[in-house]
């Protein structure tokens, strides 16, 4: 008896040390795939939307992207007890190793070290393509996130709950044949995004109609940071909805002249501003934390509060 004893706890020792059973999913990002163990324990995370949501998801990172400003609900983030793995722009290998990450999570802004990343730990991108269906593609990494970290029942309800939202803002915005201008400030210069932009959320998802045509040469369709315009094009092109982030309070640590340089007759001039349907985005959900559960729910909420002014 005491010899079949043995064993089994030998068995059951051997059987804890090699499991028969460990899952493994492979998941599509932008820069490829990636398989992974799932219910990882040691994750490091670049980029604030990648840790907006898993954050939103319960998990906490063993270190992630410092010499950013974190939105008020992550700052805690910023505490010695998260190592730090370097910026959201360039990750710092040495230290991210040193971590023995289980997962890195990389998002759009360090995406290009995919490869090198991938050396260390299981890599997966968590960003949406510029241009592409944000809602739809957004909805795609949350699931992924929902099968890496066996959390698929939360992030099934989180998108039930927006979907609906989603809806119906743009039942709304296409009844009322709504058009909106999206305008960033910074750096002394207003740009302007159009329907293939970075902010295409706005026309694909939300419904609202481009005020300057996107085969117009005005009007960004390439993503990037916009095309140049002035008040006087603002002022002519007359749109129903002003949207507005003020990239200068962003880099300038919340110092910014932007209200004011709006504050001009030409803008004064639109249906926008005399219907009261201008608006200043949440900048760390619009321009920082892409694709992040709390950010897109923020985004929502900034669009909701027009269907009030109507």
């Amino acid at each position: 008896m005491k010899r079949f004893i043995l064993l089994g706890l030998a068995a059951a020792t051997l059987a804890s040390a090699f499991p028969l059973t460990a899952k493994t999913i492979t998941v599509d990002h932008i820069m490829g795939s990636t398989t992974i163990e799932t219910s990882p324990q040691r994750v490091v995370v670049i980029g604030v939307g990648a840790l907006d949501a898993i954050d939103a998801l319960g998990i906490k990172p063993v270190a992630v992207s410092k010499g950013v400003v974190f939105p008020s609900y992550l700052t805690q983030y910023d505490d010695k007890s998260f190592a730090s793995a370097g910026t959201i722009f360039e990750p710092d290998f040495e230290a991210i190793y040193s971590q023995k990450p289980d997962l890195i999570i990389v998002g759009p802004r360090s995406s290009k070290h995919f490869k090198e990343l991938s050396k260390i730990a299981p890599t997966f991108v968590f960003a949406v393509e510029n241009g592409t269906d944000y809602w739809k593609h957004t909805q795609a990494i949350w699931h992924d996130l929902g099968d890496i970290f066996d959390k698929e029942t939360l992030v099934d309800q989180t998108i039930e709950t927006l979907n609906q939202r989603f809806t119906a803002i743009k039942n709304y915005n296409q009844s009322h044949n709504l058009d909106a201008l999206m305008l960033m400030s910074s750096g002394g210069n207003v740009t302007s995004f159009g329907e293939g932009s970075r902010f295409s959320i706005l026309y694909q998802d939300f419904g609202f109609k481009p005020t300057i045509d996107v085969s117009d040469k005005k009007s960004d369709k390439t993503g990037g940071h916009g095309q140049l315009v002035s008040y006087e094009l603002v002022s002519q092109e007359n749109p129903s909805t002003l949207l507005i982030l003020d990239r200068d309070k962003l880099v300038n640590k919340g110092k910014s002249t932007t209200r004011q340089d709006f504050d001009n007759e030409l803008v004064k001039s639109t249906d926008a501003y005399k219907n009261h349907r201008m608006v200043y985005l949440d900048i760390p959900a619009w321009y920082v934390a892409s694709s992040g559960i709390t950010a897109t729910q923020t985004m929502i909420e900034d669009i909701e509060s027009l269907t009030k002014t109507q």
